[in-house]
């Protein structure tokens, strides 16, 4: 019988028998190149592996004891009763001894691996390969070299990321190198359950997908004859962990030879000059960055490896988020707590017009000015409170005669913003062009890895862009001034290069700040090259980069106070005008018309700057006329992913890499909606938020969780061990853990009723919580056991079935894309935007489109309501119709938007949580805010994302007649 394992087959200096050489060679067909990761290899097997990588085997002379052990050529087996073995390096050592040693060696060394094997060698191909990582990573990973690899001394193999980058590198650096991409990581944590192990030291269970094995074997053939393997993935953790990943794989398939060096080299941005230099000065592995790499995995993973079961067993079908989403979501759902709680007060504000009684000029001199004083008494925003005390205050200003009391003119500098680092280009492609973080970077990644420009030369166009660092290269600003020169003049360049300078904990992070790697690749010159979402990005980054380096713009603000005569009403008017514009010139450049912030308020500063500079001191006034406006205090807005990255970053959670990917996880688990750009927390979200702020409130603390990044921070630095942070942490975490599997799914409700009562229970009819079914039991809260929904059921269960579900949050009636069926699109014109306006049938219903389908880009669409054929809509019905959804007014009471809609089957109203539907006698543009209240609170308004009003009061009606005696 013959044992086979996949492992490097070794000679010793006995030449082989005959016999064995003809046996070795009738096993070609098992021959793999590729050997899994789950062997460890002594150096001379690393010398000869190239040579001889066939599979290891032994003899088993009696079959009816497999603990028998012969060995062939230097390696022995220790085969266990089932007939599965592992592969060990020979020794004549005592079995006592030869254990110790062996425990010895698997302590120090790189890596142990442990492997079930399949006794199929076809089928265990096809699976994920899974081994176990001992970390010490203070052993040498390898030969490297501190030489320069530029101008080429040997053949160089150069792994970097990705396909695109791969093939713009190979062409600048020429035959003496190979450029392979690694498609990213090449292994990562095994997604199951004890892939990393706190009991063991915290050893990590690593697989490496199947199709990752192609590009390790691309790899390792061209490694062939190379004197120099250059590892060149991203300046980061994630590319200095793909680079040691790299490094791992190749030395247990025994790639790396005698003759091999290492280097790890970055380019911060890719352009020929760039790579050339990083190639002079290549490094080692950066040993610090790894650890904090393995921190951060494995800190990761514990929290949703651990929280995850919990979740799944407390409130069936939810799952956990990671450290920092955890953070994210937490802030959403404390935000939406704070505006339910949310008490809106009234307060009044008035305002005045006046033109002067002596025109000096023919322009009308007409100007606005809002009131600061009253009976000799400085106002705030509360000081008026009623429309009593509103129409008194506007009485005595009608009755009351104005002029000018006093004029200030100011110079005012308004400074040039920084340069782009990662959470600022996604917060300002949020707020300009309505891109997701996730969208934003995808296009940056294109940007940066390089585009064919017309000439036919491919080129890197924006530096790395996952970066904290705010500092421009000496020589990149050089070439910003003289174009600043050329282009706008000596005046608008800065007198000296400004300094710019981040919060980076850890310089051996800080990267140059987003730029393009060549300012002269002018806006303007790409359109055509790029398509029309990528140059708006780049058109941002250029403006940005060029305005940090010129003048502040100076403005001229003037005030100007009016009163009575004996000064008991004052009012004041302001306004400003530019100046010297400064680096604002380059915004309303030409050449940055597709990235431009364009002022949408319509509002002339110039001219009422103007008319204010021509009154003078103890001018009399005309009153025009008087207006006293009512307001609510309004609740703190909801979070848009703009803002929501600033806040994450203001509060030093996560990093610039992380926030693309945090956002996208909460929406694609449906913890969160995107609605009109605000981030909406799902109740399953609170649920799952408010469940993991009660009993695992590390895991949702703002600061903690800052403080376990600056502790990363501290291990990529070399300052704190990481396993002792690892530690540390486990310690608490796993006593939380114990702590919560113990507590029964009937106090997560109860806390989970605490907490959201007035949103679960506040559309019971009078508030009532008595059953309307057997009268004697209340309503309570409950998860459901399977599915995903939650419902208020009676507490007398199961002697009374009454119960209500919660269904999902009632979605939007938006079309969805790529839906049209049966025609083409009809094209109704273009708005005064010049975009098109496109007529669609989806499967559900037709709609009016603004702009055309584009890859991670949602156009503007609203639903035709009672359309039956498509010849009815025209371009100004079009138009119309794409004002929908529209705020009417606010809400009395709660200070709300009441919100209009249009849907198939005609207009809505929406209030919160609560919808009513327009008559369909009724036009929309009818609808005053008296009645959008009279439909909200009438009989056919539903609720939604709760139990349903209608259903309630039906219940409850049914139950009143019911129990209620006759008239006799």
């Amino acid at each position: 019988m013959i044992q086979f394992q996949r492992s490097f087959f070794t000679t010793t200096t006995t030449t082989p028998s005959p016999s064995l050489r003809n046996l070795m060679f009738q096993l070609r067909s098992f021959r793999n190149p590729l050997i899994s990761p789950h062997v460890n290899v002594t150096n001379f097997a690393l010398q000869r592996c190239n040579r001889f990588p066939f599979r290891s085997f032994s003899f088993i002379s009696n079959v009816t004891n497999f603990t028998a052990l012969k060995t062939v050529n230097g390696f022995g087996f220790r085969i266990s009763a089932n007939g599965i073995g592992r592969s060990l390096p020979f020794s004549s050592a005592t079995p006592e001894k030869k254990k110790n040693k062996q425990k010895k060696k698997e302590s120090s060394s790189v890596s142990t691996s442990k492997e079930t094997q399949d006794s199929s060698a076809s089928t265990r191909l096809k699976k994920k390969e899974v081994n176990s990582c001992q970390v010490d990573l203070e052993k040498q990973l390898g030969k490297f070299t501190g030489k320069p690899l530029y101008p080429p001394v040997g053949k160089s193999v150069m792994v970097v990321e990705s396909v695109t980058k791969a093939k713009v590198i190979q062409r600048y650096l020429g035959d003496m190198y190979e450029v392979l991409p690694s498609y990213g990581h090449v292994r990562d944590l095994a997604s199951r359950s004890e892939s990393v192990r706190p009991d063991d030291d915290f050893s990590m269970v690593w697989e490496v997908p199947s199709s990752a094995w192609t590009h390790l074997k691309s790899i390792n053939a061209a490694l062939s004859g190379a004197n120099n393997l250059i590892l060149a993935s991203d300046p980061d953790r994630e590319g200095e962990a793909i680079a040691w990943h790299i490094i791992e794989m190749l030395q247990q398939q025994g790639a790396l030879h005698n003759n091999i060096f290492l280097a790890r080299v970055v380019f911060h941005e890719i352009t020929e000059q760039s790579i050339k230099i990083a190639l002079q000065a290549p490094r080692e592995i950066n040993v610090n960055l790894i650890h904090a790499y393995l921190a951060r995995r494995a800190l990761d993973y514990l929290i949703g490896f651990n929280i995850s079961p919990l979740l799944w067993r407390k409130l069936p079908s939810c799952q956990s988020v990671g450290r920092v989403q955890s953070a994210a979501l937490s802030l959403i759902c404390d935000r939406e707590l704070e505006i339910d709680q949310f008490k809106p007060k009234e307060y009044w504000t008035m305002e005045a017009m006046f033109n002067m009684k002596e025109q000096r000029l023919t322009k009308d001199l007409t100007f606005l000015a809002h009131l600061t004083h009253f009976n000799s008494n400085k106002l705030n925003q509360f000081s008026i409170t009623s429309g009593r005390e509103a129409r008194d205050v506007e009485s005595k200003i009608n009755s009351a005669e104005f002029r000018v009391v006093s004029m200030k003119i100011s110079k005012v500098q308004s400074n040039p913003p920084t340069p782009y680092i990662t959470s600022t280009l996604q917060q300002d492609a949020a707020n300009k062009l309505n891109f997701s973080a996730s969208h934003t970077m995808a296009l940056a990644q294109k940007l940066y890895e390089g585009v064919e420009l017309r000439n036919g030369i491919t080129v890197g166009l924006i530096t790395y862009i996952r970066t904290d660092g705010l500092h421009i290269s000496d020589e990149a600003v050089a070439n910003i001034r003289s174009l600043i020169i050329e282009s706008y003049g000596h005046n608008f360049v800065a007198q000296s290069p400004p300094q710019y300078f981040s919060k980076v904990k850890n310089e051996q992070e800080a990267h140059e700040a987003i730029r393009p790697t060549n300012i002269r690749n002018l806006p303007s010159m790409l359109a055509g090259v790029l398509d029309e979402e990528s140059l708006k990005l780049y058109t941002l980054i250029w403006s940005r980069t060029v305005s940090c380096q010129m003048e502040p713009a100076n403005l001229e603000k003037i005030q100007v106070e009016f009163g009575n005569v004996d000064r008991s009403i004052m009012l004041r008017s302001s306004s400003s005008r530019v100046e010297f514009p400064g680096y604002q010139e380059v915004f309303t450049d030409i050449v940055t018309e597709a990235g431009q912030d364009r002022d949408s308020d319509g509002s002339n500063h110039g001219l009422a700057f103007e008319v204010l500079n021509s009154l003078k001191k103890e001018d009399l006034l005309h009153l025009v006329q008087t207006g006293a406006r009512q307001h609510h205090t309004q609740p703190p807005p909801r979070y848009s992913e703009a803002s929501l990255v600033k806040k994450l970053e203001d509060l030093g959670i996560g990093r610039p890499s992380t926030y693309a990917s945090t956002l996208k996880v909460l929406k694609d688990r449906n913890y969160v909606t995107v609605n009109n750009r605000v981030l909406s927390p799902e109740f399953r979200g609170r649920m799952v938020s408010a469940f993991l702020s009660h009993h695992f409130s590390e895991v949702t603390d703002y600061s903690f969780t800052a403080d376990i990044e600056t502790e990363l921070d501290n291990v990529s630095a070399g300052i704190t061990k990481w396993k002792g942070l690892l530690g540390d942490y486990w310690m608490r975490f796993k006593s939380n853990c114990d702590h919560a599997s113990d507590i029964p799914i009937y106090q997560v409700e109860k806390m989970l009723e605490k907490k959201f009562g007035d949103f679960l229970f506040g559309s019971l009819p009078n508030k009532s919580r008595s059953c309307p079914s057997c009268t004697e039991g209340t309503l309570i809260f409950k998860v459901t056991r399977f599915g995903s929904g939650y419902f208020i059921g009676c507490d007398q269960h199961p002697r009374c079935k009454f119960h209500i579900l919660y269904g999902d949050e009632e979605k939007e009636d938006t079309p969805q894309p790529n839906i049209t069926i049966g025609e083409e699109p009809k094209l109704l014109g273009f708005n005064s935007s010049n975009e098109k306006v496109l007529l669609k049938r989806g499967s559900y219903a037709i709609y009016v489109q603004l702009g055309e389908d584009r890859k991670g880009h949602t156009p503007k669409r609203t639903t035709v309501p009672y359309v039956k054929d498509l010849e009815s809509t025209t371009l100004e019905d079009a138009l119309a119709l794409l004002q929908y959804p529209f705020t009417l007014a606010k809400h009395p009471e709660d200070g709300r938007p009441v919100i209009i809609k249009a849907a198939k089957d005609g207009y809505s109203i929406r209030h919160r949580s609560t919808i009513a539907h327009v008559p369909k006698n009724m036009k929309s543009s009818a609808v005053t805010l008296e009645k959008a209240l009279e439909l909200l609170s009438g009989e056919d308004a539903r609720n939604v994302g709760g139990p349903h009003k209608r259903k309630l009061l039906a219940m409850f009606d049914n139950y009143a007649r019911v129990t209620t005696p006759s008239p006799k």
